[in-house]
């Protein structure tokens, strides 16, 4: 009995429990990882609000960039009445004066979702606005291609892509900000009834585009 309680290792206290532990129960808990699945600091830590200033400033700057690849396309469209005109179009094509009041929603819904998922995780959206860069800019070349270049071709291509690029975007923004997901729900159903037009155009017109 005397060896038996020599050999045993000093109690001691649980830091989580609040109650005396033996040494060895000490040892098997620390062995088999009791302590190890507590959250770090840093893991556990919530993003410090951002200011007023830094947020109107995001906001003004994602207006600023959304609205650069709206002018370009605009820039690129500026004939699109006249050739618009001159295609033979599936009778579901809607009249052309609705592609402007349709565009200027969907940019500034656009610019609001990327604002909304900056502010929502800012460093950890890094990946998110990078694919909403790249959407932007296959948005302009598209009407590039259609109104400017006549490829109907490679505008079709073109505007497939983009659609993937604009679910790629959804998802990842819903992933910091289910609000800014949301937003670009309208832009992807619109590019999927573009993308649809786009194709019907091209086949009617083989010799325009």
């Amino acid at each position: 009995m005397v060896y038996a309680s020599l050999s045993q290792s000093p109690p001691s206290v649980d830091p989580l429990a609040g109650f005396v532990v033996s040494g060895d129960e000490a040892r098997n808990r620390a062995g088999n990882g009791v302590h190890s699945s507590m959250p770090s600091p840093a893991a556990s830590r919530p993003h410090s609000p951002v200011s007023a200033g830094a947020s109107w400033l995001a906001l003004g700057v994602s207006v600023a960039v959304t609205g650069t690849a709206a002018a370009i396309a605009a820039r690129s469209s500026v004939t699109s009445a006249a050739f618009y005109a001159q295609l033979d179009k599936p009778g579901w094509a809607p009249p052309p004066w609705l592609f402007g009041p349709v565009w200027t929603l969907l940019y500034l819904l656009m610019a609001l979702a990327a604002w909304r998922t900056w502010r929502a995780a800012r460093g950890e959206a890094r990946g998110a606005l990078v694919l909403y860069a790249g959407q932007l800019v296959l948005n302009a070349l598209w009407t590039w291609l259609f109104f400017e270049r006549h490829v109907g071709r490679w505008a079709t291509v073109e505007v497939l892509a983009l659609w993937a690029a604009i679910v790629a975007t959804l998802l990842a923004f819903r992933r910091h900000d289910r609000l800014a997901a949301l937003m670009l729900a309208p832009y992807l159903a619109w590019v999927s009834f573009a993308s649809a037009l786009t194709i019907a155009v091209w086949q009617r017109n083989p010799t325009l585009l």
